[in-house]
């Protein structure tokens, strides 16, 4: 992997988005990558992740992102 500081904030952005969706797919070394992404980030802007660089990320439990089903059939 290239060093974090040789990339602009535009694709660390991309790549800790990236290796995010890995890490939340089950690839074990993901989540430590997106992390030191995900710091480096937070390093250079001074604040936290802003919500549209990760808002087509779902972190919710699969039980709440699956839509409920009335339990009977309406004809």
């Amino acid at each position: 992997m290239t060093e974090l500081t040789d990339l602009d904030e535009a694709s660390l952005a991309a790549h800790a988005a990236e290796w995010r969706r890995r890490a939340l797919r089950g690839e074990k070394q993901a989540r430590g990558i997106a992390h030191a992404l995900e710091t480096e980030m937070r390093r250079r802007t001074g604040d936290s992740i802003l919500p549209t660089q990760g808002a087509d990320l779902d972190t919710r439990p699969l039980a709440l992102r699956q839509v409920k089903r009335p339990w009977w059939k309406f004809w």
